[in-house]
């Protein structure tokens, strides 16, 4: 959604009203409060944008709370065979339940492709509590915890869909927090990894210095090495010039996701029924009107934005998108997107309104501290503009939230236009406006404010011949065609002490500029992490979240294989002894391979026959051990998906249970006794991880 804690011009106080809930909020009984605004409901019967006849089921749906929807993720064949699993296990078992009368059945978002957006008609709050939905609940939990799904509004999902983001896209997200539809983009971009990785990158930015902190964790589960956090007022995003550049960097694609006033989300946030104002919306426009035009101007010539709010209110929606067609003239264009997303049920955007002052007045063009540019267009404008291309998304329709989507394209001028083009702007105005983002907007803030985890050091890349990634390179076997020189530190002695990060090439270009005008945050996925130094040739592991990445990149050295019955023995069984497993002679060739293999890190893939996905897990090979070196969540998700094994949220997990077995062990024996090799090894391994 649109952020509606928005800043008094372009930085500084919040208003009282549209704040987003607190978690507290958010589990308040939702029952017990006043769901009704007579200011809101004069206002938009006064602005007739709803049917007289529709009203009735319009207002009775905003006074709802809002349905569970979520859509499913990753690659292809991985997002099929989720989706696969959920109608089988989840939506079958559903098709006859009911609460309170209404359906439990589970049902695709019609408009989202290849089945993977589903909405339950019930609220969250439902769905914990009811026994039909426990086996779902958990479902539902576990595929969130690892990233196999992301519960996110329906309406929300809408933007990131029509911008149509490609792999080899530089996309911009203006207004990112806290990150839903960030993301998306950044899926979007990945959406062809079986092919070949992106080339290109999503670029996150939000003004508050906290929130985007947050943003890094709600996308951190992505392990995308194309994604990079910024902090800049939006009005005021710097030009990005990489070195050796003449021109600089514009975006395929722009998400103007902007603050707004927020009436659009009453069924999920209540507080906008009690703080609505007509004022609210006046008060916004300058600042959304402000950042669509610095998007634009960020817009390659071809390239596709998208603007959009969670409010109905015309002075924040088509008035704004009039005032940016006003100033560009022929140089943009509105595209028509009735034919994109069938299955949206929506409503064409508006040519003309009322304008009500705060008093709730109605006012004239002219009047006293109302600008011109939030009254309708002109006749001959009208017919020029196409405001009927915006999109209104309303909650009766289809049982969602409320939204304003329009799709803009830059186009090349006209030859005969004698206008300046409106993006142009001279050193001295871009400098200008750098030194105002940096006294108003990055003020500094308390350190306390921010995740315990955030990380402000600089980023340093390292020469890939350095002798600690001379160490890894031969021992996991990388290819030459892996791009060497994108890998990076970050503290102060630019040396590789604890973890080494790894970004895209066109990050590492971004992040190497010169003179470098991003306040950045955040960019970077773990690729390896220190081990104790006894531990063989090389001391650096393998982190999970670079794995995908690095897959295609790496030789046959360290690679195993084993079949599903040793996998589901190394899924429930911490650090079992390599001579146990050949005894019992679950697979003969791995426990082969295993002993030709040098202490350290090491890759297991397993081929689960056709239609579904393979995995690629990373293993931990010890002196007289081995371990899967796989979380307690991704555990659970995968023993439930291969296996049909369920688990409980108690289930402490395989490591703490052989660390509490171990423990027991040592206290059993007697003070003079030492501890074997084998389990002194096994626990600094379990305590390792």
């Amino acid at each position: 959604m649109g952020k509606r804690n928005f800043r008094k011009g372009k930085g500084g106080g919040k208003k009282n009203f549209g704040n987003r809930n607190t978690d507290a909020d958010r589990e308040a009984p939702w029952s017990d409060a006043v769901r009704e605004s007579e200011v809101w409901e004069k206002y938009y019967k006064a602005l007739n944008i709803i049917p007289e006849d529709e009203w009735d089921t319009f207002k009775q749906h905003c006074q709802e709370n809002l349905p569970l929807t979520f859509r499913i993720t990753g690659s292809r064949k991985h997002a099929e065979e989720i989706r696969q699993q959920f109608i089988t296990k989840h939506v079958e078992k559903l098709k006859d339940a009911e609460f309170e009368g209404v359906k439990l059945t589970p049902k695709n978002l019609a408009y989202y492709p290849n089945q993977l957006g589903w909405q339950l008609d019930v609220s969250k709050a439902v769905i914990r509590k009811q026994k039909e939905f426990a086996e779902t609940q958990r479902f539902l939990v576990i595929e969130t915890q690892v990233g196999n799904i992301s519960r996110q509004e329906a309406v929300s999902m809408i933007p990131p869909l029509l911008l149509d983001v490609q792999p080899n896209h530089y996309v911009l997200d203006m207004c990112a927090a806290p990150g839903s539809k960030t993301a998306q983009l950044v899926e979007a971009l990945h959406s062809q990894d079986e092919k070949a990785l992106p080339t290109g990158f999503v670029l996150a930015n939000d003004s508050d210095y906290k929130r985007s902190h947050m943003l890094v964790h709600q996308v951190k589960r992505l392990n995308s090495p194309n994604f990079m956090v910024v902090n800049h007022d939006a009005t005021l995003f710097p030009r990005i010039k990489l070195n050796g550049a003449n021109e600089y960097l514009k975006f395929d694609r722009i998400l103007c996701d902007v603050p707004c006033s927020g009436d659009g989300t009453m069924r999920k946030n209540v507080n906008v029924w009690k703080d609505f104002r007509i004022g609210n919306a006046l008060g916004l426009h300058p600042l959304q009107y402000n950042i669509l035009n610095r998007g634009l101007q960020l817009l390659k010539k071809g390239g596709r934005l998208v603007y959009s709010t969670c409010s109905l209110s015309p002075v924040e929606n088509e008035a704004v998108v009039a005032a940016a067609l006003r100033k560009w003239g022929n140089q943009i264009r509105l595209v028509n997107v009735e034919n994109e997303l069938p299955g949206l049920v929506r409503r064409k955007g508006i040519n003309d309104w009322k304008v009500f002052g705060k008093d709730m007045e109605l006012k004239e063009r002219g009047a006293e501290g109302i600008p011109d540019s939030v009254f309708p267009p002109s006749e001959e404008e009208v017919k020029e503009f196409n405001l009927d291309y915006c999109v209104r998304v309303y909650p009766h329709l289809q049982n969602t939230g409320g939204f304003f989507i329009t799709v803009f394209e830059k186009v090349d001028p006209e030859e005969n236009n004698n206008k300046r083009p409106a993006e142009e702007e001279t050193e001295e105005q871009e400098e200008k406006k750098q030194k105002v983002d940096s006294e108003i907007v990055h003020k500094p803030q308390k350190k306390d404010k921010l995740p315990r985890d955030a990380n402000e050091e600089p980023f340093i890349f390292l020469d890939p011949n350095h002798p600690e990634l001379a160490k890894c390179w031969p021992f996991y076997d990388f290819q030459d065609s892996f791009p060497k020189d994108c890998t990076l530190v970050r503290n102060s002695t630019g040396e590789p002490l604890r973890t080494i990060y790894y970004v895209s090439p066109i990050i590492r270009d971004i992040l190497s500029i010169e003179e470098q005008k991003l306040k950045i945050i955040q960019a970077g996925i773990r690729l390896f992490v220190a081990q104790r130094n006894d531990l063989g040739t090389c001391p650096w592991r393998v982190q999970t979240e670079s794995l995908h990445t690095i897959e295609r990149y790496l030789g046959p050295k360290r690679h195993l294989s084993c079949n599903l019955q040793l996998l589901e023995v190394l899924f429930q069984e911490a650090f079992p002894k390599i001579e146990d497993l050949k005894k019992r002679g679950i697979d003969e060739e791995f426990s082969r391979r295993l002993d030709e293999m040098e202490q350290g890190c090491a890759f297991l893939t397993v081929k689960r026959g056709e239609g579904l996905e393979d995995l690629f897990l990373p293993l931990w090979k010890g002196i007289s051990n081995v371990n899967l070196m796989v979380n307690k969540q991704d555990t659970h998700e995968l023993l439930y998906r291969v296996f049909g094994i369920h688990t409980s949220a108690k289930d402490e997990g395989k490591e703490k249970l052989y660390q509490q077995k171990v423990e027991a062990e040592k206290r059993a024996r007697s003070e003079s006794a030492a501890p074997s090799e084998a389990v002194a090894e096994s626990t600094a391994e379990a305590e390792s991880e």
